[in-house]
């Protein structure tokens, strides 16, 4: 028994080729001999090592492979699905479970589509909450062998959704939680040979990954999503996150590279709650700074478009903190004051710690009321967040 335990291959090694393209080409055929084929191929086994993960000799291996032994019991047939780790329906067994997986998934893809209008609504708590028992379910399922294409895509975008949300609700000091949470997705997206899919995981983990401070890995995953961009909106996408992680890293020539090209598909592509004009004036003025062109940001700073409907409601507080940095920096603190405890009653309401966060830091000693309130504010939703 030990031997046999020892020669199966791990679940996370078999599931994730059964996501493969030519997998489902496989297991679309229904065909037993090619599903059982296909297995050795990928986990490198042999017919005697195969039989002795199903409990048969090499003989009734090589006959099933062949089609000249046919499994018609219910029985044998739902062995063999649970053995290697596959729906039992795609061996055409009925399965009671089947039922449920399949409710599971429709309520698992409006899950995800409501926790990100949560999020995008300035509610990013309830997304968390609404996700956090999808993506253990969903990882539950996948470690019980009820895995197929579409569970793992969706336990990818659920884990997406999940690290994004969390980087909105979680102090900067465990933001690369929200980081590690969206990396997980990538462990499925590379076998799905889908670039629109695999961009979106990637622009969604560069720009987690930013947040924690983890610049050049952000650029580079940024740098990749937009590569594999399949079109204008997808890169349109990404082209935003990618210039706020080159301001981050300080790179002025990347930074302004990747401004001009968003510019040029301002007018081409769909507008977003990350790319529109309020979006990019932010980031515009943020990156100048970083890259040393801080007249530049100063003469910039009241020159914002007014915000969209496009425009995220957390994205207001963003703004308004990194136009109070500008103003500091221009030596006009009632400005400054003005802007900071308009971000700090919307970060309050829309509980963003991290924009807390960012308040304290730009008040810092010139705006010491500000400061003492943005900090008191956040030790209360720590304690909340403890509770």
């Amino acid at each position: 028994m030990g031997g046999e335990l020892a020669r199966r291959p791990s679940a996370h090694h078999v599931l994730w080729h059964w996501a493969t393209p030519q997998a489902q080409t496989v297991l679309a055929t229904r065909d037993l001999g090619a599903i059982l084929r296909f297995y050795r191929a990928v986990n490198g086994l042999n017919q005697t090592e195969l039989g002795t993960l199903l409990g048969y000799d090499k003989t009734t291996v090589s006959a099933m492979e062949l089609g000249k032994r046919a499994v018609n019991d219910t029985d044998a047939r739902r062995h063999v699905a649970e053995r290697l780790r596959l729906p039992a329906h795609i061996l055409g067994v009925t399965d009671p479970a089947d039922t449920d997986h399949r409710a599971m998934l429709q309520f698992g893809e409006s899950a995800v589509r409501l926790a990100e209008i949560a999020r995008q609504s300035g509610h990013a708590s309830e997304a968390v909450a609404e996700l956090w028992p999808l993506v253990a379910r969903l990882e539950a399922r996948t470690e019980d062998g009820h895995a197929e294409r579409d569970v793992l895509r969706l336990l990818a975008q659920a884990r997406v959704g999940l690290g994004v949300a969390l980087g909105n609700v979680l102090p900067e000091e465990r933001l690369p939680t929200a980081a590690r949470w969206t990396a997980k997705s990538l462990e499925i997206a590379r076998y799905f040979d889908d670039p629109a899919f695999t961009s979106n995981v990637l622009r969604m983990h560069g720009n987690e990954l930013r947040k924690a401070r983890l610049t050049g890995a952000a650029v580079q995953r940024l740098q990749h999503a937009a590569t594999i961009a399949p079109d204008q909106d997808a890169c349109a996408a990404v082209l935003p996150l990618l210039a706020r992680a080159a301001g981050a890293l300080h790179d002025g020539p990347l930074f302004d590279a990747v401004l001009r090209e968003t510019d040029q598909l301002l007018d081409h592509a769909e507008h977003t709650s990350m790319f529109n004009p309020y979006a990019l004036h932010e980031i515009r003025l943020r990156g100048l700074i970083a890259t040393g062109r801080t007249r530049a940001a100063i003469q910039l700073a009241d020159q914002a478009p007014a915000p969209t409907m496009a425009v995220a409601p957390q994205w207001r507080v963003i703004e308004l903190v990194t136009v109070a940095h500008v103003r500091l920096i221009g030596d006009d603190g009632p400005g400054a004051a003005e802007c900071l405890n308009g971000a700090l009653g919307e970060a309050v309401r829309q509980r963003l710690p991290h924009q807390l966060q960012r308040i304290i830091r730009t008040a810092a000693h010139r705006l010491p009321d500000v400061r003492d309130a943005a900090a008191a504010a956040l030790d209360r939703m720590r304690q909340e967040m403890a509770a």
